[in-house]
Parts: structure tokens; C-alpha cells; sequence
């Protein structure tokens, strides 16, 4: 007897949750979370440029940024994500070049000297490319050793004028470059 009444309680309580299903609550649709990172995460010689300063100077707003490094040469190139050029790359290398070896083997032929930018530096710009716009490179011999260079490279469509003037931005950012902190 017991147990029938066991029985027919158990099949109440199992079947007791069997009744109409809750309906689903609409739950609105949510935006994407956009988190900028700095550029300084990936490392590399990217330890040494901030996005809101490359603007900054620039008026060129970069999202993405890689870093190499190969022995004691540090890389960084930044982009925007929306597209692949213009990019800035930023080279630092250690070395024990003195200011007359600088001058008589890195510094290319078609200059500008630059002054006031570590112990001594250039300006330069290059024609385009098939695949490339034209570029614009500013190089120095920072104080402490080391050989830095900033090299932005345009749009395949952009005039060679643009790099010319972006030349004078490189030199006021490569100013704002502690290659120390490497």
C-alpha cells in the first residue's frame, strides 16, 4: 500500500513542472564594446609612440600597431585598421656610431639637415612607388646611442608635396621620441 502512494506521488511531483513553458523575454540587442588599445602593448620600439600623439603631430589618426625586434634593432609599424597605408614605421638600433661616421656612411645623398634632433639628423622624402605613395623619412643619432628612424609612407594616390610636408610633422614627433626608454 505504501508503496502505490509513493508511486502516485512521485508521478504527481515529475509530471507537476510539465505544464506550459515560460514564455522567452525580448532582451534588446547590445552595441560592440569598442577598447582602444595603446600602441605601447605590442612592445618593440611601439614602447616608444602613443597614438594620440602621432595625431597629434600628424593629424593622422592610427589604430593598430606591430612590434619586431631582430638582435638590438626594435620595430614598430602603425596603421589604421581600416586601411593599409598610410603607415608610420619607427626603427631604433643600438650602435657606437660617432656623428662622423653617421655623416659619412647612413646619412643619404638628397637630405636636409635637421637641427636641434638628437646629435645630428636628416629629412628626406622618396618618390612613389608602383605598390607605394611617396615617403617621407626623418633619421637621427640620438644621444644615447642610438640610430632611430621615422618612415611614413603615403597613399599610392597622394602627391609627393604631402610627404614633403609631412616631413616637418616627423621631425617635430621625432622630437617627442625618448629612444631611452628602449
Amino acid at each position: 500500500m505504501y508503496a502505490r502512494i509513493w508511486l502516485t506521488a512521485s508521478a504527481v511531483l515529475l509530471t507537476a513542472g510539465c505544464g506550459a513553458q515560460p514564455r522567452p523575454v525580448a532582451v534588446p540587442p547590445v552595441e560592440p564594446v569598442t577598447v582602444e588599445v595603446a600602441a605601447a602593448s605590442s612592445g618593440g620600439a611601439c614602447r616608444l609612440l602613443d597614438f594620440a600623439v602621432i595625431e597629434e603631430h600628424t593629424g593622422v589618426r592610427f589604430d593598430v600597431a606591430a612590434a619586431s625586434d631582430k638582435g638590438d634593432t626594435h620595430t614598430c609599424v602603425v596603421r589604421s585598421g581600416s586601411a593599409a597605408l598610410p603607415e608610420l614605421t619607427l626603427t631604433v638600433t643600438d650602435t657606437s656610431i660617432d656623428v662622423a661616421t653617421f655623416n659619412a656612411d647612413v646619412l643619404p645623398g638628397g637630405t636636409t639637415k635637421v637641427s636641434k634632433l638628437g646629435q645630428v639628423a636628416y629629412r628626406r622624402t622618396l618618390a612613389k612607388t608602383a605598390k607605394q605613395g611617396p615617403v617621407a623619412e626623418v633619421g637621427w643619432l640620438a644621444t644615447e646611442d642610438r640610430l632611430a628612424t621615422l618612415r611614413w609612407t603615403c597613399a599610392p594616390r597622394a602627391a609627393k608635396a604631402e610627404a614633403e610636408e609631412l616631413t616637418g610633422k616627423l621631425v617635430a614627433l621625432a622630437k617627442k621620441i625618448n629612444t631611452r626608454a628602449m
